[in-house]
């Protein structure tokens, strides 16, 4: 598991955005919110967010650790990308901090919201029927 392999996973999410923050992490966000980030710097850690329940089963494997500064908010981190994680496992863990972080979202922010939002602005109500309202 490499960074490009990580950046692989988390680009075909819908509405993914990367960018670099703190010099060194690549980080990826969904309306606005990270999911994930890799660490640039040898040797590559990365952090993600889970549920409650995988947090304890989680910081419990060798290689991975509660994230620093992030972990009451139920971030991990594995210390070193594919010591601790196999791809299955990452691939599945990113999806789940991917959900987590959308759910937790406004409704308007969400993937898709655009869309659902122009296709109900299309519908105009007709000028007879708002006088005759009134």
């Amino acid at each position: 598991m490499n960074v490009d392999a990580i950046r692989a996973i988390c680009r075909k999410l819908p509405a993914v955005t990367e960018d670099i923050k703190w010099g060194h992490d690549l980080c990826f966000s969904v309306g606005g919110k990270m999911f994930a980030a890799v660490d640039l710097a040898p040797p590559h850690s990365m952090a993600f967010k889970c549920t409650p329940e995988s947090f304890g089963e989680l910081v419990e494997r060798p290689g991975i650790i509660p994230a620093p500064y992030a972990a009451r908010h139920f971030w991990v981190m594995e210390q070193e990308l594919g010591e601790a994680l196999d791809r299955r496992e990452v691939k599945a863990l990113i999806r789940t901090s991917y959900d987590l972080v959308i759910a937790k979202l406004p409704k308007s922010k969400r993937p898709g919201a655009a869309t659902a939002k122009s296709k109900g602005s299309a519908r105009v109500r007709p000028r007879a029927a708002a006088k005759g309202a009134s």
